[in-house]
């Protein structure tokens, strides 16, 4: 299995684990950015509706930095409603 499809595998597998984790709105499978630069990494990105420093989230909040062998990216996005 290639990379993108690997990481949607995975993105699948967890998917409901981590929309449970305070704060975040959206999971999805895309490119890891690196100081506001988007890299060619494939990942899987947690939206979050506002970026917490880590050391302030409850160990069950945290996002993994990777899940079976996948980076994980954390962008804040802000709520997302329906309209």
């Amino acid at each position: 299995m290639d990379a993108l499809g690997e990481a949607k595998r995975i993105k699948e597998k967890y998917e409901e684990k981590l929309m449970r984790k305070k704060g975040v709105v959206g999971c999805a499978v895309g490119y890891k950015h690196i100081a506001g630069e988007k890299t060619d990494e494939i990942c899987i990105v947690c939206y979050v509706s506002r970026k917490i420093p880590v050391g302030q989230l409850a160990e069950a909040d945290k996002i993994p930095v990777m899940i079976e062998g996948i980076p994980t990216d954390v962008i804040e996005s802000g709520e997302i409603r329906v309209l």
